[in-house]
């Protein structure tokens, strides 16, 4: 079950807010804006989306992970792995 629902309002305007920085940078490139204007865009949606992957791994840790935890056996440890790998993939980019 996915632990985002009781927030998917707030993700999704979130998602919709980066996708809208996505299209600004798209017409940016289109009317030839200045490149270093360019690179502040990109790295403010860059900052956008990680601060959602950020919410969205701490709802998973505070919801499936705990519960998981909680209920004990395999899928605890699954759970667990499946965190840390996602943390570390958040780190290394």
């Amino acid at each position: 079950m996915a632990s985002h629902s009781p927030h998917k309002d707030d993700f999704r305007k979130r998602l919709r807010r980066i996708e809208g920085q996505i299209r600004g940078l798209q017409r940016m490139v289109e009317q030839d804006t200045y490149c270093i204007d360019v690179l502040t865009q990109v790295s403010a949606a860059s900052r956008a989306l990680q601060s959602f992957a950020l919410r969205l791994l701490d709802e998973h840790i505070e919801c499936c992970v705990r519960d998981a935890v909680a209920e004990g056996g395999q899928q605890a440890g699954t759970r667990v792995r499946e965190a840390n790998q996602a943390i570390a993939r958040l780190v290394r980019s």
